[in-house]
């Protein structure tokens, strides 16, 4: 015992010593990282020194001739780790926000690394007897909630990582694992690859993608970037992404066998709330008659205006409408139906407007009040950073922004931790959150001007922001947003609810060059849209969770990489997919699932919506600013991360079960 503390002392001696900033606290305002004095060279040192830091607190809880307690293992395990917490946050957050070549390389470089470290914590036996005990007793021990559940969580670590298996096949387990994370690694990046190649050759960011489909009125220019857009990992080159996937799904399902799962489905929604593939395949299937339906519908509304530009002779006869003249189409049909066009609204929408809209609703939702912050570190120069704080003042934490598209950043929108919210020693450590996006850019000496779609987004993705800046827990492991995947969504879909309410609207939709306050008259055309389309989108979103489904309940595949092609189309058509629509995201382009850590949970996002959706509708019985009910819903969901079991706590803010047709009514299906 006292070798190992020694040990872990020349460790932190040597830490305390050195010039690497991530050995060390950040001596920064609020715990921002010290990006300014990060450069490349330190991260595979920090690394290494973070591994061996873990390495020797966990070999102190395993010495420890104590009788196991939640604290001395548990409550020691959770404390574990703070280099590596440090330089993990920084280095795989700019991997996907500020990716330069050397930096894929070194990342190429950790994973292993990280991954062996993984294995060696989670494939202990010392260490599992001590966790394993007290799991035995856990009604036992006097724990609070939230101690049960981190002790539920850390044990099904171990088990989920092949505790339970031999020698021979744990040591395939290891490979299994450091193989995996190398193969995801490369997926993202070819495919980033890839989406810099469609854009060098159209002039059109990924991001700007579904703007060019509606508004480009050349049909074979549509027809040429749709098929572009659509093949991006299927185009056999260096990019192509189809031997990645054929090569992790037999890994996934090996190791699903390997822990006793029928298919890689079961094994990853175990822990979830859906509990398994069936309950999954039973849902999604309930959804997508309702949507084809209603895609169908839309698809003749569009034709008829398809058919006026065949009599003008715009288009040859019997022209009919193909996947490429959807979002053209649908616009003209917006236009026509509604009189609303985009590029009316867009001048309502900047950026900076937006995002003080986003600010003020949570200022009346929960008190939060929002302050600019200068002259602190940042990654990238596009970057803003605002301190957080709670209705009394006190601190809540830092939201950095960072909105528009590069050539480094991986396409879409999300929320990551830079610092996790825990409590040490007694000190509630706040968290450093970030929101990215791919907004569109200021141009021609205009600002960013928003779409409806980048509004909702940017109110999505602060939802995730507000869940892990408002965590009140005391363990990492599940605190913010370390919850249940398909219960993740809850606080960012809720959040899409207010974007484009009037009251919300009238806060901050104001003309860039004017300052005049949207109209009434666009504010309705607004409201009269909001189930406009809805076939569309909710069939190519069911389209996609049933494609991520039907990979993930395979028990074997072939090695030929042909079979992406062949299996996705077969999906496709058992679905009932129409030919007119294709999956939000085909095979070779579907990192959510092949780099995101979706994999058998893209359904998460519909799942999701029906406690959204069955959440909105107390907001607006009680009214959408109540205080009660937004106090409720902070202190029962966004404030609990994963302490307690998801359906407990949205029971405790609902006082019932969710309606599972909250979804369809939204959707207007």
């Amino acid at each position: 015992m006292k070798r190992i503390i020694l040990a872990l002392t020349v460790i932190m001696t040597a830490v305390s010593c050195s010039t690497n900033p991530f050995l060390s606290n950040w001596e920064t305002p609020y715990g921002i990282p010290d990006f300014g004095k990060v450069k490349e060279a330190h991260y595979l040192p920090a690394v290494k020194a973070g591994i061996e830091q873990q390495q020797a607190e966990i070999e102190a809880i395993i010495a420890n001739e104590e009788a196991p307690t939640f604290e001395n293992v548990v409550a020691a395990y959770e404390r574990s780790g703070a280099i590596l917490d440090r330089v993990n946050g920084v280095l795989f957050n700019l991997a996907e926000t500020d990716a330069t070549e050397s930096l894929q390389k070194i990342v190429e470089q950790v994973l292993p690394m990280l991954s062996e470290h993984s294995d060696n914590i989670f494939m202990n036996p010392a260490f599992f007897a001590k966790v394993d005990a007290l799991y035995k007793d856990i009604d036992n021990l006097g724990l609070t909630t939230e101690q049960k559940m981190t002790l539920k969580k850390l044990h099904n670590a171990f088990v989920k990582n092949g505790i339970a298996l031999g020698e021979v096949e744990q040591a395939r387990m290891r490979e299994i694992n450091m193989e995996l994370s190398s193969l995801s690694n490369t997926f993202g990046n070819r495919l980033l690859a890839e989406n810099n190649a469609f854009a060098e050759e159209f002039g059109v960011a990924i991001s700007e993608y579904g703007g060019a489909m509606a508004s480009t009125e050349d049909r074979a220019l549509r027809e040429k970037m749709f098929k572009a857009y659509s093949s991006r990992g299927n185009n056999g080159n260096e990019n192509d992404t189809k031997d990645l996937i054929m090569k992790m799904m037999s890994l996934r399902i090996e190791k699903a066998k390997l822990l006793g799962y029928e298919h890689p489905a079961d094994f990853f929604l175990s822990d979830k709330m859906a509990g398994n593939a069936k309950a999954v395949d039973k849902f999604l299937k309930g959804l997508m008659k309702p949507a084809v339906r209603k895609a169908k519908a839309e698809i003749k509304d569009m034709q008829k205006i398809m058919d006026k530009d065949i009599k003008a002779g715009l288009l040859p006869k019997g022209t009919e409408i193909e996947p490429w003249d959807w979002a053209y189409y649908a616009e003209r049909v917006r236009k026509e139906k509604y009189a609303l066009d985009e590029e009316q609204l867009k001048p309502y929408f900047k950026m900076e407007n937006v995002r003080e809209g986003v600010f003020c609703t949570a200022n009346r939702l929960f008190g939060l009040n929002f302050e600019k912050l200068e002259d602190v570190p940042a990654y990238h120069a596009e970057c803003e950073a605002f301190k957080v704080t709670d209705a009394d003042g006190s601190l809540i934490g830092v939201l950095i922004t960072d909105y528009f598209p590069r050539s480094t950043k991986r396409g879409g929108a999300w929320m990551s931790n830079f610092v996790n919210q825990e409590v040490i020693d007694g000190v509630d450590i706040r968290p450093v959150i970030v929101n990215v996006g791919n907004f569109s850019k200021p141009v021609d000496g205009k600002p960013s001007l928003m779409t409806l779609d980048e509004v909702e987004t940017m109110f999505h993705e602060f939802g995730h922001a507000l869940h892990g800046l408002l965590s009140k827990c005391t363990y990492k492991s599940i605190a913010g947003t370390s919850v249940a995947r398909d219960f993740v969504e809850l606080p960012s879909q809720i959040m899409e609810n207010w974007a484009f309410q009037k009251d919300v609207l009238a806060g901050y939709a104001r003309h860039y060059e004017t300052d005049e306050v949207i109209p009434d008259e666009l504010i309705a055309k607004i409201e009269a849209v909001e189930t406009f389309n809805q076939g569309f989108m909710t069939t190519e979103l069911v389209a996609a969770s049933i494609l991520d489904l039907k990979w993930h309940m395979l028990d074997a595949v072939p090695a030929d990489a042909s079979f992406v092609e062949a299996f996705e189309a077969q999906a496709c058509k058992d679905m009932g997919l129409i030919e007119e629509i294709i999956p939000r995201y085909r095979s070779t382009y579907f990192a959510h699932i092949f780099s995101g850590g979706y994999s058998a949970g893209y359904y998460s996002y519909l799942w999701a919506e029906v406690l959204d959706k069955d959440a909105f509708e107390l907001f607006k019985q009680k009214g959408i600013f109540d205080h009660a009910t937004a106090m409720s819903f902070r202190r029962n969901v966004l404030e609990k991360g994963g302490s307690e079991e998801p359906m407990v706590l949205y029971r405790k803010f609902r006082g019932a079960d969710p309606d599972p047709d909250a979804l369809t009514r939204a959707r207007g299906l």
